[in-house]
């Protein structure tokens, strides 16, 4: 869930905005190495003049068909819902998803990565490139995102909620399908931002820094796992995999490519609000927040509650397993609290045992 989170600039809040802004580094690995310079093509996508040609080539009425197509494709996902969302709702939720990116856009021509760490070689670099000034995109977007997240509140559905994220995937997919390789990776971890800002709390985790001084107990595990939650996601999944090889969803089953993506974006989301949690020395954000929201989910797409607990589990001793003892008992309180969340929920709501197998 997006909140407003001013920023109080401390040296903890500093570092852990660099360490978010590592998500958003260029993968290079798509450029051709068949000629002389496979980085020259790329200079050009990024100097002032190819980031304006980009987003030309993307003008409105490309963004606006690629909107609505991305609608189309999302009500057909969840096409086995009647009535998921009225025509009138989806008008308006088209019509912000087109202004977060004509936004976005604007954003991504202003910062330009034609600077010395290109000039100087890319090959020497690419830890340090991708997104520039990360904190100023999310200020930027922030009052959009946060329009375009009240538009799906606002239908008192559940089920418009998991437009949200799948709409924004689906345009990311279409937009990226318009550009050249060069032009790809450039706007790859600009579009990637986006989906990940109206799900993940990163910005509010930074935040929640403030209070800490450099080199605290606290801000030291956080520190050193961020830069691996991708690891700890890429773990848990493989595991789970293991674990439920006939789990299936109505798109597929876990290894299929957008289960795998939407299990990976999730389990990142649930490690933003562990930290987030941690930071805040509250339970406050799972509970009122992240907990609804997969209740819905378990209610609304019939989930067996098993597969969440499992989900739970796994994730709960991978991040265990990655700290010492010391920080274990930092973090022990709310890993145990998030299991503990989900156990009370499910009792509350009389879900009886199922197989963690079935579909969903």
């Amino acid at each position: 869930m997006l909140k407003t989170s001013p920023t109080v600039k401390t040296a903890s809040v500093e570092r852990l905005l660099d360490l978010w802004s590592e998500r958003f580094i260029l993968n290079l690995s798509s450029l051709s190495s068949g000629n002389l310079s496979p980085y020259s093509s790329l200079q050009e996508a990024a100097s002032a003049e190819g980031r304006a040609f980009t987003a030309a080539k993307l003008k409105d009425n490309v963004l606006d068909v690629n909107c609505q197509m991305a609608w189309i494709q999302t009500k057909a996902l969840y096409g086995y819902i009647p009535n998921v969302l009225d025509l009138n709702e989806a008008r308006l939720i088209t019509q912000f998803a087109f202004r977060i990116y004509r936004k976005l856009l604007e954003i991504y021509q202003q910062q330009s990565l034609e600077n010395h760490l290109l000039t100087a070689g890319l090959e020497d670099n690419v830890s340090v490139l991708g997104i520039q000034a990360v904190e100023e995109l999310a200020s930027a977007l922030e009052p959009i995102l946060m329009v375009f997240q009240e538009q799906h509140l606002a239908s008192k559905d559940w089920r418009a909620l998991g437009f949200m994220t799948t709409q924004l995937n689906f345009s990311n997919k279409l937009i990226l399908k318009k550009l050249t390789p060069p032009e790809k990776i450039l706007l790859t971890p600009y579009l990637k931002f986006v989906e990940e800002q109206i799900a993940m709390p990163w910005y509010r985790v930074c935040a929640a820094a403030a209070k800490y001084e450099l080199g605290s107990p606290m801000l030291t595990l956080v520190q050193q796992m961020l830069p691996v939650c991708e690891d700890v996601a890429q773990s848990v999944y493989r595991q789970l995999v293991e674990l439920l090889p006939n789990h299936r969803s109505r798109r597929g089953g876990l290894s299929d490519p957008e289960v795998t993506y939407s299990c990976l974006r999730d389990l990142n989301m649930f490690q933003a609000y562990i930290w987030l949690c941690l930071l805040e020395e509250s339970m406050t954000p799972l509970k009122k927040e992240l907990l609804p929201l997969c209740e819905m989910v378990v209610q609304g797409v019939e989930i067996p509650w098993e597969m969440i607990e499992k989900w739970c589990q796994v994730l709960a001793d991978e991040m265990i397993s990655r700290v010492n003892p010391e920080q274990q008992e930092l973090l022990l309180p709310y890993i145990e609290g998030m299991q503990q969340l989900f156990f009370e929920e499910r009792a509350r709501l009389g879900f009886r045992e199922e197989s963690v197998g079935g579909v969903i």
